[in-house]
């Protein structure tokens, strides 16, 4: 089950590794996609506007829990590779309780502040409540999403990325069972969607928890390992709060950019919300490499073996930006196809525009290929603070465009601003993790 990274050749372990943290996602985004294309299809484009309203502080929620999860399994990683089992069982009791405090804490002020939210967001009235709904449920998920998140993240980072995918393969049949049932059985609209995602995501969460519990012995606590320790808690801190603030404020510069393309009607947001879902499925392959590569690099890390970090994260860059300029090339000759998953043929209109945002992003999806892989290796080597100033850089340039373009130029504008945060973001990743890594050798 565990799998020692410091050993072997880096790119064919990169790879194995890869592979199931692909389908992986590819299942999570399934989540997400079984929901969308049945509101789509089922419900009508004006229920999708309501569920993708909010998409972008749906991100800036979520993600700083998953940047602040990913970030208390980064020493995990590291005493793995350091052969030091003691500290490491005693960082994954410590980040339980410090995940526990804050899961409960974002989720109350959260589901408070909904309402608000929804307004700052522009949220059009005549999708107000679906876009409510959704966000409310979503909110009260939370805990279950941080809870399957540490517990993959544990496994991962222990080299082993086979047992969360079995237990996702069990979870999205579950999802898509509830799917059926709360939408087209009992007729709950948005409202099921969430509850199916948010069900079968905690569902996956126990039972990851249950395996190591009964399974994996290198990471089963004992109660000698249940010891609160305030040096190490603020060390998790220090780890996870900056990949977590990454995450957020990246996330700002979304919210800002999706206000602008609220303002413009619901038939923008139905184009913007079918697009954002495409964006994410196929940005799997590139989150599997940078799961990948990163987990290479903490263990690595923690047997200090610099020069093979360096070795398996530009042969991870150089697959990564081959996936990139595949799927601009799968964009632009059906771009179309992909976008009736979630809107019916005969709406024209809204996949013409969601077609227009689809091609901006293929042509720069290859940028990805560094980005998503320097990023989380930067954050795996125990640099998180220089890497939280990436997302300064993508929250400056979707500010610019959204500010100084859309205003002019409308939702033309709002296609390239993705685009323009991937190259700014990726002028500061690369140069930073190339020194830092020099420092380190040094």
């Amino acid at each position: 089950m565990t799998k020692n990274l410091t050993e072997g050749n880096p790119l064919r372990l990169i790879l194995s590794f890869s592979i199931p943290v692909l389908l992986g996602n590819l299942l999570q985004q399934f989540y997400n996609m079984a929901d969308t294309s049945i509101v789509g299809l089922y419900l009508g484009s004006n229920a999708l506007a309501g569920v993708g309203a909010s998409s972008s502080v749906q991100f800036l929620v979520l993600g700083f829990c998953e940047g602040l999860t990913t970030g208390l399994t980064i020493p995990v990683g590291q005493r793995f590779g350091a052969n030091d089992i003691v500290s490491m069982k005693k960082n994954i009791f410590n980040g339980m309780v410090l995940l526990g405090l804050i899961s409960l804490s974002v989720t109350l002020v959260c589901v408070v502040f909904c309402t608000g939210i929804l307004n700052l967001l522009k949220t059009p009235g005549d999708i107000f409540i679906n876009a409510y709904r959704y966000l409310v449920v979503t909110f009260l998920g939370i805990p279950l999403m941080i809870l399957y998140n540490y517990m993959a993240g544990i496994l991962r980072a222990v080299g082993d990325s086979k047992t969360p995918l079995l237990f996702l393969v069990f979870s999205t049949i579950f999802n898509l069972c509830l799917d059926v049932i709360c939408v087209m059985v009992l007729g709950l609209g948005v409202l099921g969607a969430a509850l199916a995602t948010v069900v079968s995501q905690g569902l996956c969460g126990f039972l990851c928890f249950l395996f190591i519990n009964k399974k994996v012995d290198v990471l089963r606590l004992h109660r000698e390992d249940c010891v609160l320790d305030s040096r190490m808690m603020l060390n998790l801190l220090s780890m996870g709060v900056p990949m977590g603030l990454q995450f957020s404020i990246t996330a700002i510069g979304s919210m800002i950019l999706q206000a602008a393309n609220n303002s413009l009607g619901s038939i923008y947001i139905s184009s913007f919300t079918a697009v954002a879902k495409l964006k994410q499925m196929f940005f799997s392959p590139f989150v599997a490499l940078g799961i990948a590569v990163s987990t290479f690099a903490s263990q690595n890390m923690g047997a200090n073996k610099i020069d093979r970090i360096k070795k398996g994260l530009w042969q991870g860059t150089f697959i990564g930006v081959l996936f990139g300029i595949s799927i601009g090339i799968l964009f632009y000759f059906f771009g179309e196809y992909f976008i009736m998953i979630f809107i019916h043929k005969e709406e024209r209109e809204v996949i013409m525009y969601a077609r227009q945002y689809l091609l901006a992003l293929g042509m720069f999806y290859w940028v990805i290929g560094f980005l998503n892989i320097w990023r989380p290796s930067l954050q795996s080597i125990g640099y998180s603070g220089k890497t939280m100033f990436a997302g300064f850089f993508e929250l400056f340039a979707r500010c610019s465009v959204t500010l100084l373009f859309v205003p002019t130029f409308g939702y033309s504008a709002v296609c390239f601003a993705d685009p323009a945060a991937w190259i700014f973001s990726t002028a500061y990743i690369v140069p930073v993790m190339m020194l830092s890594l020099r420092k380190i050798k040094h």
